[in-house]
């Protein structure tokens, strides 16, 4: 079977083009359902499926293996040379972007087959890395970092992102997802609509609560304010670029700017070196998270607002944060 180039998830020669299509109406039919079939998986998710194939493609080629149908020992043989330099989560990922050429293709994927599960094991047992944990944002921190947001139009930017985002416990697409109309003011606070995340590929959507602060310099409602006081219109995207002399733009900000602005802002406050090197976005949902339940929020109440569906997921962040303070060993009179 002959590759080409095509625009669905990965790119494979079979599909609804090799289908029989006896009427402009059932051709018409069919490219709906490959138009919806794209909107399956998140953009980022298939941005790195469509890299992941092109480098099991590209490693393929070049020892004359044949990357579709691939024999499982050359999928086994693949994975194994990547987890000698790769993160255990990336091959893992780079296992179901070939399992979705595969079935994209018609063709038989069985990720269990021994050819395949053996050598991946037997290699991440051998080079496998231990994850690193995200490092949790604290209160102390945060207040840090929005004390060097001033009132310029990157200030009020900056100080509204970090505090919703970390208030909102949202992830990075999240945030750079969210429109001025989704955002209500009331009395009370404010109420988020999220068309569509991470946990939520049907599109559902989700609201989310955010009451006002305690503190004026730490409050999501007001740091809103001022950040909408400046805009113009009234519809478009919440966290936008701003150019270098303070004129505000039209573009959503990109979701890797996320971070360069937490680590902008931590460098800009005088957090130690270390802390700087470990921050990313995820920082803001997991310091959400670790501070909810270092004040006794239940699991319930914080799983109902960061959307998570997992316990285990969430509560691997919060055993993270709770391996010093909550030691057994601090009850041994050592």
């Amino acid at each position: 079977m002959q590759e080409s180039r095509g625009s669905g998830p990965v790119s494979t020669a079979a599909g609804p083009s090799e289908l029989a299509v006896p009427s402009v109406l059932a051709r018409a039919a069919l490219d709906k359902g490959a138009a919806y079939a794209s909107q399956a998986h998140a953009t980022a998710t298939l941005r790195a499926y469509r890299a992941d194939w092109q480098d099991f493609r590209d490693w393929c080629l070049a020892r004359a293996f044949t990357p579709l149908p691939a024999a499982p020992a050359v999928i086994g043989a693949y994975l194994a040379e990547q987890a000698e330099c790769r993160a255990a989560n990336t091959v893992r990922r780079r296992v179901s972007a070939i399992g979705m050429a595969h079935r994209y293709a018609g063709l038989p994927w069985d990720p269990a087959h021994p050819a395949i599960r053996d050598p991946l094991r037997g290699a991440l047992k051998v080079h496998g890395r231990p994850a690193v944990p995200a490092i949790a944002l604290t209160v102390a921190m945060l207040r840090d970092l929005v004390a060097t947001c001033d009132l310029s139009p990157r200030g009020r930017r900056d100080r509204a992102l970090l505090l919703i985002g970390f208030a909102g416990a949202f992830r990075r697409s999240e945030l750079v997802s969210l429109r001025i109309e989704a955002v209500i003011e009331r009395e009370h606070g404010l109420v988020i609509t999220l068309p569509r995340s991470k946990t939520d590929q049907q599109g559902s959507g989700a609201e989310i609560g955010l009451a006002p602060g305690q503190h004026a310099e730490t409050c999501p409602v007001r740091a809103l304010r001022l950040w909408r006081n400046l805009f113009r219109d009234g519809s478009g995207p919440l966290f936008r670029r701003v150019l270098r002399g303070g004129e505000l733009t039209a573009e959503p900000l990109v979701p890797s700017r996320v971070s360069r602005i937490l680590v902008g802002r931590a460098r800009q406050a005088g957090l130690p070196e270390e802390v700087v090197a470990a921050l990313s976005a995820h920082a803001l949902r997991v310091g959400f998270i670790t501070e909810a339940y270092q004040h006794g929020v239940p699991d319930a109440d914080i799983m109902a607002h960061t959307r998570h569906r997992d316990l285990r997921t969430m509560r691997g962040y919060v055993r993270r944060a709770g391996l010093v303070t909550e030691s057994p060993t601090a009850r041994l009179g050592l």
